[in-house]
């Protein structure tokens, strides 16, 4: 019987790994630069690689767990296919961000920072997307949706099922 394809594709980001070790064997300072390329292999850092890493590296795990919780660009948990960035800045929340980040929450059934059961969505706030003209404003992976109400929100993020 072979392995299940959730199997097959965890061994395959293990080999992915191995690469990435090989790729930063004896170079000084590559800790960071691991962590991402393992975050871009695994979706997130799973607490298995951050062990393997130190062990490759020499470093002791509180280091690399320290630097993976210090850095905001660096996930514990898995995350979903889409990110959702709802901003909260000063013009969005003048705006009413905050009523349009709850119609989002509640359509998804999700918090600020949690992923959906099926991993389709996470959603998150920041603390400004830049695009105070167009507020309250919202990214959904690399793309901006501005002038946002609540209805308007909830129907762009169905667009990304």
């Amino acid at each position: 019987m072979s392995a299940c394809k959730c199997e097959q594709n965890l061994e395959a980001n293990y080999q992915k790994l191995q690469e990435v070790f090989d790729k930063y064997r004896n170079v000084k300072g590559a800790l960071i630069p691991l962590l991402q390329e393992a975050q871009e292999v695994f979706g997130y850092l799973p607490g298995d690689v951050m062990k393997k890493i130190s062990q490759e590296i020499g470093v002791p795990f509180s280091k690399t767990f320290g630097v993976a919780t210090f850095y905001s660009q660096f996930h514990l948990k898995p995350r979903g296919r889409n990110i959702i960035r709802m901003c909260q800045g000063t013009a969005c929340h003048v705006r009413g961000a905050a009523k349009v980040f709850d119609a989002v929450s509640t359509d998804l059934g999700v918090g600020k920072n949690e992923t959906t059961e099926d991993r389709r969505y996470t959603l998150e706030t920041v603390a400004c997307l830049g695009a105070c003209g167009l507020a309250p404003v919202m990214m959904v992976n690399d793309d901006t949706h501005g002038r946002l109400t609540p209805d308007k929100a909830v129907s762009v993020v169905k667009k990304y099922e």
